[in-house]
């Protein structure tokens, strides 16, 4: 009796410790969100933002890195936006979140997927207001476009000791950012993560190289998505 009743307690403990680090987390992701409507505020209210794109890019990792970890209990699955898994057909995309969008390019012929950031939404047109996250180095830094044209990115990162199913696997073809760069490329996951700390290994199409692709390149969970195929490629 008296071991059945340690492990009772136990079991309580365990619970309680589980309900404070779920509590821990959604603080965490709380005070994520109110950054962010701050910085949205600032920029609505005409404080542009001056930053290098050196320094555009470590935010960009680093936000990546601290996307928050899907946790889920036992039997629970993995909800739309985390990891590999996509969004809801009819979602749609909050003002301020990180999206892959297909624009056109500059003085050429064809189209690009960026990285982006929605700025609007409207239900009526159905079309989203996206900023290039790089405007500052491009001639035109908003576009307008219609939902097909705009993929939205995770919104947490998957476990793949718990959640394997909810990352791409190995032979899967995707877009991925291109290391450095705020443009998505066709590429091949090489190898997906192991822990919830690694980054996929992706191959991206390269004609440069003899095989085709480069060599593998590490790309955050984030940035990785299904490809989308259109008419034009670039």
């Amino acid at each position: 009796m008296k071991l059945k009743s340690l492990y009772k307690t136990s079991i309580s403990q365990a619970e309680q410790e589980e309900d404070l680090l779920r509590q821990a987390l959604q603080k965490i992701a709380e005070i994520r969100n109110i950054k962010n409507e701050r910085r949205i505020q600032a920029r609505n209210a005409g404080n542009k933002e001056s930053i290098r794109r050196g320094t555009w890019m470590k935010m960009l990792l680093s936000s990546a890195q601290t996307l928050p970890l899907f946790v889920g209990k036992i039997d629970e699955k993995p909800p739309p936006l985390c990891g590999a898994i996509p969004a809801d057909p009819g979602y749609v995309a909050k003002v301020g979140d990180m999206v892959a969008a297909l624009v056109k390019i500059p003085d050429g012929d064809g189209e690009n997927w960026i990285l982006a950031e929605v700025f609007s939404y409207n239900h009526t047109t159905n079309k989203y207001e996206v900023d290039d996250i790089l405007a500052e180095q491009n001639q035109k830094g908003r576009h307008t476009l219609s939902k097909k044209g705009v993929v939205p990115l995770p919104l947490m990162r998957a476990n793949p000791e718990t959640d394997p199913s909810a990352l791409f696997a190995q032979g899967t073809v995707v877009m991925a950012l291109y290391p450095t760069t705020s443009c998505f490329y066709k590429g091949i996951v090489n190898k997906p993560p192991a822990t919830h700390t690694d980054e996929y290994e992706i191959l991206f199409e390269d004609a440069t190289y003899p095989e085709g692709y480069s060599p593998p390149l590490y790309v955050a969970q984030r940035y990785v998505i299904a490809i989308k195929q259109k008419s034009k490629q670039t």
